[in-house]
Parts: C-alpha cells; structure tokens; sequence
C-alpha cells in the first residue's frame, strides 16, 4: 500500500460505486463522467495495492479490501457532515436514499416516512421503487428494502417491521346482486380478484390458493390497488390488505374468520445502516409503522 498516493477524492468515488453498484450511476451522482470515475477506481486501487471492486451478477461488488476502503470513505463523509449544521444546530443530513417496498406499503407508508423525513432533512432526496418480490441477494442500486415474508440475505440486517392481515371483501352493489357468502363453501359461487398466480414471486403471498382454493379468478394484477379498484368495481371478493380495504366505505367485510396474516420486513446493507441519511430513512419507517399497528391488522369486526 503506499498511503502516501491514497487520495480521500478516490475513496468518496468508491463510496458512490459501492452504494449503486454501477459506475455509470455513481457518475451521475458525483456529477463526474464514467471514464473519471473509472480512473478514480484504478487509482485507488493502486493505492492500496489490491482490488477493491468485483463484477458481479447485478453490477459491481465490493471485495474485502473494498469493504475496508469503504468503511474509511464513509468516516470521510461523516466527518464533513459533521461540519455542516442545520437551522436548529443539529448536524445536517444530505443524500439520495433509493427504498424499494410493495404498492401499498410504498404508497400509505413509506410514502408518508418519506416526507417526515424531507421536513426534518430538505437535503435527503427519498427515490421509492414500487416492487413486489423477494429480498434481493446484490440489492444494486438499492439502499433499503421492504419485503414479506422473512428474507435470507447475506451480507445485511433483517429488521421484522409489522404484521398486517388480509381480509375478504366485496362491493355493497356486489353483495346486493350476488348472495354473500355465509361459509367457506360458498366462496366457489363467486369470482377471486388477487394476484396473477403464474408471475406471483413471493411465496407467502400464495394465500388465495390455499384460503379459496376453489374461487374461479376474475380480474388478476400485479399491483394491489388493481385488487382494491377492482374489487370496488364489483369484479368479485378481493382478497385485500385490510389497512388498504378498509378506507373505502364502499367495501364489506365478509367471512372476517377467514383471513391471513402476513409480516413487513424491512433489509438493508449492513454499511448501508451507518449513513445517517439511510437511518433517518429507517428510523422513520419504524416509526409510522408502529404507529399504525392496529389500522395494518384491520378494524375490527362486528361479531
């Protein structure tokens, strides 16, 4: 290593690189071309005598060297946001935060965490990516994840965020053109709004098949307020998240004994957890979430 040469330019260009996972995406953050970029890398990378980089299946990795590098770039950036402070003399935050989540929990969660967060920090830019999948095994490009169901990751936190529930519903028109349903048994007299069963990629979701096997589909989608819109629409019973099916009047709760419950997990890189804009993400998710345990497993029901 010659730590004579070691430049903290080319250590902040390797914090951009291991926080998207792409060069290209790091110049446009750092507002640099990719061939700078690429030069900042090789530099340090002669530096410190090894690489620090990797290419992997979703873009470039970290290796252990870089992971070290990384670690002392990110106490760089620390110290020099620590010297800046905001209106209030707390010190400032700033940063882009990218968090991928489901439809809903993006739209009546994250989205309101978001904006607690943006009053408190003006300089954090919060980027949400609506997806509905398993816990990324690279998370390129992604500072924070929000899945169901228990993820396996490597190289990441797991934080076990809330339940919420899943409930029946249908349309009043529905329920006054159709008879509603008075048992399980009855369900196959009426159509199922859920997800599309072939492009359905995480498991515990897989809640219809084995609550209603016998419910012929109706309207299917890949997004959830397809279900909610469609099943106020009069398509069917949805299969609901009751935080979302409960804000419209219009919608009844039939068979409430016949319901699911599900669970919100919040991954996340384990560097990721130390950028103070990142925890201020996460802290304020957990936050929100806490507060809305009870509205996530549904109103209860008369009965």
């Amino acid at each position: 290593m010659d730590a004579g040469k070691l430049s903290s330019d080319d250590l902040l260009v390797l914090l951009a690189v291991g926080r998207t996972s792409r060069f290209t995406a790091a110049a446009d953050l750092l507002d640099l071309n990719h061939t700078t970029v690429a030069r900042r890398i090789e530099s340090l990378e002669k530096s410190l005598g090894g690489r620090v980089l990797s290419r992997g299946a979703a873009g470039w990795e970290l290796t252990e060297l870089g992971r070290q590098a990384f670690a002392a770039a990110e106490r760089i950036e620390a110290a020099v946001q620590g010297l800046a402070t905001d209106v209030e003399g707390s010190p400032s935050i700033s940063g882009v935060v990218r968090l991928s989540a489901t439809d809903g929990f993006s739209a009546y969660l994250a989205s309101p965490a978001a904006v607690a967060v943006r009053q408190r920090h003006p300089g954090v830019t919060v980027e949400i990516v609506t997806a509905t999948r398993l816990a990324s095994h690279h998370r390129a490009g992604l500072d924070i994840e929000v899945v169901v169901g228990e993820p396996h990751v490597h190289r990441a936190e797991a934080i076990r965020l809330a339940d919420y529930r899943l409930g029946l519903y249908a349309s009043r028109r529905y329920l006054t053109e159709h008879a509603a349903p008075t048992s399980q048994a009855q369900l196959t007299a009426h159509p199922l709004v859920y997800f599309v069963d072939s492009m359905l990629q995480v498991d515990d979701l897989d809640l219809a098949r084995r609550l209603v096997p016998q419910m012929a589909e109706s309207v299917t989608s890949t997004n959830v307020f397809v279900h909610v819109e469609a099943t106020r629409a009069h398509a069917g019973i949805g299969l609901l998240p009751c935080y979302m099916a409960d804000r419209h009047d219009d919608l009844v709760r039939v068979l409430p004994d016949v319901d699911a419950q599900l669970t919100y997990w919040l991954v996340a890189r384990t560097e990721s957890f130390r950028r103070p804009e990142v925890a201020a993400v996460i802290d304020a998710v957990r936050v929100l979430v806490d507060s809305r345990r009870d509205e996530l497993l549904g109103a209860p029901t008369a009965g």
